[in-house]
């Protein structure tokens, strides 16, 4: 009893001391060190029995496990996204779908932008970088207000297209390691499930920022606000084929290399980028090897430090007796793996974070009951991406902090409705379609 206490203290105060400004490198390691003295954890291995974990071990080793299995992921993605920002093809998609989507629908601009640039396989992190400055000036030009920006750019980042077949967001290809799927697993169904959170979320955006016009609020410029850059860019093409190179060199080589084909298809990405935008780069290829190195490093350190907190949750007594209970709910096992995944995708604020626990716990638990790999496989990755979106998700903190420079009490609401409870109601419909089938 006490283990799980401290568990759900130690999560509470890492949501409250992430929404009071913490970074997370300091807030989970701290967090963690609660729910590892509430399970009688020793703080060393020096000073542990024989067998027994410790604090530093169980943290650090959640922690560099994520990056030893992910590191090359993150950096590619974060390289492929810097190189189509810097030599503006990345800009030159997102204009074009601008340009004839109009500024009268800034939002729809806004999603859609994101969703393409996320499914091409640019990192979740450079997508908001690079889209924000565009979302900026058009909702300036639509009077919408700007806590909304938030939202636009997760719901069509983190939401219909990172978890959907094909996708080359990890979180779409950690299952592949577990169940011996492909990317693509279930795809008709992903593509129902896809197409109803996309139409549902933005009719559900649309009326929150309906209603905040309504009340009075308007867009409100602020000195520092950033402007996109005048200078040529290159043809829309140019920067459409490195996204469908990424897509189509993982699907041709999945069968062969598993998740490993994202590093080779992120690779040839970043590889066609250069190649097609190299008069356009204008000397900053460096600068934005640099930059994107330093962002992945950011990325995964943020990402990994939750998951070194559900490296510690997990030996608890607390936290094993909520999966068992949870591995052993009565009815439909995809109803049981969906739960699984969103409550330790919460726990640790992190959809790949969550995926790298549960699933090494749960998949030999379903696939003997005779679950259906693709199945289990689509429902656990729409459903990591739930819950994983609370205020000390990475992701979150980054997007409304340090890019949109917005407070949590403004644009969260409006996050938390679009990331966490269309997720969940995709989850159930999937469920339902899967569970049907």
């Amino acid at each position: 009893m006490l283990s799980l206490l401290g568990l759900l203290l130690g999560l509470a105060l890492l949501v409250w001391l992430t929404m009071r400004g913490m970074e997370l490198l300091v807030a989970a390691p701290l967090c963690a060190l609660l729910v590892a003295l509430a399970s009688g954890f020793a703080p060393f291995p020096q000073l542990a029995a024989e067998g027994a974990p410790s604090y530093t071990t169980a943290y650090m080793g959640g922690f560099t496990g994520f990056v030893q299995a992910w590191f090359f992921m993150f950096l590619l993605g974060s390289l492929f996204g810097k190189v189509m920002e810097a030599s503006g093809a990345a800009d030159s998609v997102a204009e074009w779908i601008v340009a004839r989507v109009g500024a009268r629908h800034a939002m729809a601009a806004v999603v859609l932008a994101c969703a393409v640039l996320t499914y091409g396989g640019v990192s979740l992190f450079v997508v908001a970088f690079s889209v924000y400055p565009m979302a900026l000036g058009l909702f300036r030009v639509a009077g919408l207000p700007r806590r909304f920006i938030p939202a636009a750019l997760a719901f069509g980042s983190v939401t219909f297209t990172m978890t959907s077949a094909g996708s080359p967001e990890i979180q779409n290809w950690i299952p592949t390691r577990f169940l011996g799927t492909t990317p693509y697993a279930a795809w008709e169904v992903s593509l129902v499930v896809a197409a109803t959170m996309a139409a549902c979320g933005y009719a559900w955006l649309q009326w929150m920022a309906s209603r905040a016009l309504a009340a009075g609020e308007r867009f409100e410029s602020r000195p520092d606000d950033p402007r996109i850059e005048e200078r040529e860019r290159p043809a829309m093409w140019r920067g459409l084929l490195p996204l469908l190179a990424v897509l189509g060199v993982s699907f041709l080589l999945h069968d062969r290399l598993a998740e490993s084909a994202l590093i080779v298809a992120l690779g040839g990405g970043v590889a066609a980028a250069i190649l097609l935008n190299w008069r356009f780069l204008e000397g900053r290829l460096g600068a934005s090897f640099t930059s994107g190195a330093l962002g992945a490093l950011i990325a995964i350190a943020n990402t990994a430090a939750v998951v070194g907190f559900g490296g510690v949750a997990k030996l608890t007594s607390g936290f094993q007796a909520a999966v068992d209970a949870m591995t052993h709910l009565p009815g439909e096992p995809l109803v049981g793996a969906a739960i699984a995944v969103s409550v330790i995708a919460g726990l640790t604020g992190s959809a790949s974070g969550g995926q790298t626990i549960a699933l090494p716990l749960i998949a030999p638990h379903y696939l003997d009951q005779g679950v259906d790999p693709e199945a289990l496989h689509r429902v656990v990755s729409i459903a990591s991406g739930g819950l994983d979106s609370l205020p000390h998700n990475g992701y979150v903190v980054t997007t409304v902090r340090a890019i949109c420079r917005e407070s949590f009490a403004a644009a969260y609401p409006a996050i938390g409705a679009l990331t966490v409870v269309v997720p969940i109601l995709g989850t159930v419909f999937a469920v339902l379609l899967l569970g049907a089938g």
